[in-house]
């Protein structure tokens, strides 16, 4: 569940520019603040069941921008190379930072 939170929470992060503002209020309310279904349908005054649906509906639109537009997976590639970059210049293999540099520009 924590990896799935996380996940959604990174996806938001990148894609909240293209949802509504109900449903960034709803995934802020649920996501963000923790707040309960029941606590988030009471401040909206629907019922807890519109919140899951619209709730479940926004997660699957954020997956669904996540496989036509990819920013997720290459942030996620980026800040591995960026790892293997700064290990490499502890190690002192500067030959090698050259190539890892290049992979990011390419993501790019």
């Amino acid at each position: 569940m924590l990896e799935k939170t996380t996940r959604i929470n990174f996806l938001y992060d990148f894609y909240q520019a293209l949802l509504t503002e109900k449903q960034r209020n709803y995934m802020e309310m649920y996501y963000l603040e923790d707040l309960s279904l029941g606590e988030i349908s009471e401040s909206f005054d629907v019922s807890r069941q519109a919140v899951y649906d619209n709730i479940r509906r926004t997660e699957q639109m954020l997956e669904d921008y996540e496989k036509k537009l990819g920013l997720y997976q290459k942030f996620q590639q980026r800040q591995t190379l960026l790892d293997q970059s700064k290990q490499l210049l502890k190690e002192q293999k500067y030959d090698q930072i050259t190539s890892v540099i290049d992979q990011i520009t390419d993501l790019e």
